[in-house]
Protein backbone atom coordinates (compact mmCIF):
# COMPACT_ATOMS: atom_id res chain seq x y z
CA UNK A 1 0.00 0.00 0.00
CA UNK A 2 1.41 3.39 -0.98
CA UNK A 3 2.01 6.06 1.63
CA UNK A 4 2.55 9.73 0.82
CA UNK A 5 4.22 12.03 3.33
CA UNK A 6 4.22 15.78 2.78
CA UNK A 7 6.60 18.25 4.37
CA UNK A 8 7.68 21.85 3.98
CA UNK A 9 4.57 23.72 5.02
CA UNK A 10 4.63 26.57 7.48
CA UNK A 11 3.99 30.24 8.09
CA UNK A 12 5.32 32.77 5.61
CA UNK A 13 4.73 36.43 4.85
CA UNK A 14 2.99 37.48 1.67
CA UNK A 15 5.49 37.61 -1.16
CA UNK A 16 7.59 34.85 0.35
CA UNK A 17 8.36 31.33 -0.82
CA UNK A 18 7.99 27.78 0.37
CA UNK A 19 8.83 24.42 -1.13
CA UNK A 20 6.64 21.44 -0.38
CA UNK A 21 7.88 17.88 -0.71
CA UNK A 22 5.95 14.65 -0.98
CA UNK A 23 7.79 11.37 -0.62
CA UNK A 24 6.14 8.09 -1.48
CA UNK A 25 6.79 4.69 0.02
CA UNK A 26 5.38 1.34 -0.94
CA UNK A 27 5.23 2.18 -4.65
CA UNK A 28 7.54 3.61 -7.28
CA UNK A 29 6.04 6.85 -8.55
CA UNK A 30 7.79 7.00 -11.91
CA UNK A 31 4.85 5.71 -13.94
CA UNK A 32 2.17 7.65 -12.09
CA UNK A 33 0.60 11.06 -12.43
CA UNK A 34 1.17 13.04 -9.25
CA UNK A 35 -0.46 16.22 -8.07
CA UNK A 36 -0.88 18.84 -5.41
CA UNK A 37 -4.30 19.89 -4.20
CA UNK A 38 -5.33 22.31 -1.50
CA UNK A 39 -8.28 22.96 0.74
CA UNK A 40 -8.95 26.24 2.50
CA UNK A 41 -11.36 26.50 5.45
CA UNK A 42 -14.95 26.34 4.27
CA UNK A 43 -13.96 25.55 0.69
CA UNK A 44 -13.76 22.43 -1.43
CA UNK A 45 -10.50 20.76 -2.24
CA UNK A 46 -9.07 22.11 -5.50
CA UNK A 47 -6.33 21.11 -7.89
CA UNK A 48 -3.18 23.21 -7.70
CA UNK A 49 -0.77 21.43 -10.04
CA UNK A 50 -0.37 18.08 -11.75
CA UNK A 51 2.65 16.38 -13.28
CA UNK A 52 2.36 13.31 -15.47
CA UNK A 53 4.83 10.44 -15.71
CA UNK A 54 6.26 12.19 -18.76
CA UNK A 55 6.68 15.44 -16.80
CA UNK A 56 3.83 17.25 -18.54
CA UNK A 57 2.45 19.84 -16.12
CA UNK A 58 -0.91 21.48 -15.56
CA UNK A 59 -1.58 24.39 -13.22
CA UNK A 60 -4.59 26.09 -11.77
CA UNK A 61 -4.98 29.58 -13.22
CA UNK A 62 -4.60 31.07 -9.76
CA UNK A 63 -1.02 29.77 -9.37
CA UNK A 64 0.34 29.95 -12.93
CA UNK A 65 3.64 31.76 -13.05
CA UNK A 66 4.11 31.49 -9.27
CA UNK A 67 4.14 27.75 -8.51
CA UNK A 68 6.23 25.02 -10.08
CA UNK A 69 5.64 21.31 -9.73
CA UNK A 70 8.50 18.89 -10.33
CA UNK A 71 9.41 15.30 -9.65
CA UNK A 72 12.53 13.34 -8.81
CA UNK A 73 11.75 9.71 -9.56
CA UNK A 74 15.09 8.57 -8.16
CA UNK A 75 14.02 9.98 -4.78
CA UNK A 76 10.38 8.93 -5.23
CA UNK A 77 9.47 12.53 -4.46
CA UNK A 78 7.39 15.29 -5.99
CA UNK A 79 7.86 18.95 -5.15
CA UNK A 80 5.85 22.15 -5.25
CA UNK A 81 7.89 25.34 -5.34
CA UNK A 82 5.65 28.22 -4.31
CA UNK A 83 6.84 31.78 -4.94
CA UNK A 84 5.15 35.16 -4.53
CA UNK A 85 2.77 33.66 -2.02
CA UNK A 86 -0.52 35.43 -1.38
CA UNK A 87 -2.87 35.41 1.57
CA UNK A 88 -5.36 33.45 -0.51
CA UNK A 89 -2.85 30.61 -0.92
CA UNK A 90 -3.45 29.75 2.74
CA UNK A 91 -4.72 26.16 2.89
CA UNK A 92 -3.88 22.60 3.73
CA UNK A 93 -1.91 21.20 0.81
CA UNK A 94 -2.30 17.55 -0.11
CA UNK A 95 -0.16 15.32 -2.27
CA UNK A 96 -2.00 12.96 -4.62
CA UNK A 97 -0.95 9.87 -6.55
CA UNK A 98 -3.53 9.06 -9.19
CA UNK A 99 -6.01 7.54 -8.88
CA UNK A 100 -6.71 7.41 -5.20
CA UNK A 101 -3.73 7.85 -2.85
CA UNK A 102 -3.54 10.95 -0.68
CA UNK A 103 -1.10 12.31 1.85
CA UNK A 104 -2.12 13.60 5.24
CA UNK A 105 -1.68 17.24 4.25
CA UNK A 106 0.61 20.06 5.29
CA UNK A 107 -0.56 23.49 6.42
CA UNK A 108 0.54 26.57 4.51
CA UNK A 109 -0.31 29.88 6.12
CA UNK A 110 0.45 33.17 4.39
CA UNK A 111 0.24 36.28 6.51
CA UNK A 112 -0.80 39.51 4.83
Amino acid sequence: QVQLVESGGGLVQAGGSLRLSCTASGRTISSYTMGWFRQAPGKEREMVAIITSGAYTIYADSVKGRFTISRDNAKNTVYLQMNSLKFEDTAVYYCHLRPDAWGQGTQVTVSS
